[in-house]
């Protein structure tokens, strides 16, 4: 084991996951709203990329700037006309320790399985934006396009560039065909239940299905079985405690993208 490649892979994953909360703050709304470009007090998000890199502060509030707008007009945190609609809660605009801890966690634990191969690097880029969209689908039950389209292309091509080089523990042509597969098994459930599948996942099982298929097919079935599990158990348990009928939309994504990080797990430590 190169401790040297996980401690750098967990410094990699606590770094990058500083910079999800912003990223994840400005995603999380409705499909019909624009990004938000403000602070839940109206101040200008500003920074790098326009404003998209950076911490989840805001240098105004800091510095005891007066509110440009109401924080709750502004987050949606109103109540809708229609009383019997979903008020979801605001998305936190704040620094966060949870969210680079897990980031750092899961970069340690794919650096630790997979060892010095270079789909390693593919695994820690990869990381980071699979912590975003489950952020994001939990917050406002949404995938964006201008991260699930680009993950799917950057994990191909990254991939394929990963094959080239000695030492890979995986097929690239067998990754390409575990996406389109599993893009296309999601892409069924949509027609068949479009209220219970979204669209969205079906883009994101397109990146997942590449991930998984790397090791083969029956990590690729592991991996989408277990995605399958984990949501059906956490749907049953809130049906079970009365928090959720069974018509109740859930956020799938997450637990898509921990049924595929399992998945990984298990294809590293056995490639």
């Amino acid at each position: 084991m190169d401790v040297t490649l996980i401690a750098v892979a967990a410094v990699w994953g606590a770094v990058a996951g500083t910079l999800v909360p912003r990223a994840a703050y400005r995603l999380s709304v409705e499909p019909e709203d624009d990004w938000r470009a403000a602070c839940p007090a109206g101040h200008p998000i500003t920074g790098p990329l326009h404003g998209w890199v950076g911490a989840a502060r805001c240098a105004s509030c800091a510095a005891g700037a007066p509110a440009v707008v109401a924080a709750g007009a502004r987050d949606g945190a109103l109540a809708p006309a229609d009383a019997s609609a979903e008020v979801r809660p605001p998305a936190p605009y704040r620094p966060s320790v949870l969210v680079p801890a897990v980031t750092a966690l899961v970069c340690l634990t794919l650096a630790a399985s997979t060892g010095p191969r270079p789909e390693l690097a593919v695994w820690l880029l990869a990381t980071p934006a699979a912590v975003l969209l489950a952020l994001v689908d939990r917050r406002v039950h949404r995938l964006p396009d201008q991260l699930t389209l680009p993950l799917a292309v950057a994990s191909a091509a990254l991939l394929g560039l990963a094959e080239l080089l000695p030492h890979d523990g995986g097929s690239w042509p067998t990754a390409l065909l575990g996406g389109l597969a599993l893009g296309a098994v999601y892409f069924l459930l949509f027609l068949i239940n479009p209220n219970g599948m979204g669209f969205g996942d079906v883009k994101l099982a397109l990146s997942l299905g590449l991930v998984l298929g790397w090791y083969g097919w029956v990590v690729l079935f592991l991996g989408a079985f277990a995605g399958f599990l984990l949501g059906s158990l956490y749907g049953l348990t809130l049906v079970l405690l009365r928090r959720a009928g069974r018509k109740t939309a859930i956020p799938f994504g997450p637990f898509m993208i921990v049924g595929a990080l399992l998945g990984v797990l298990l294809g590293a430590l056995g490639a």
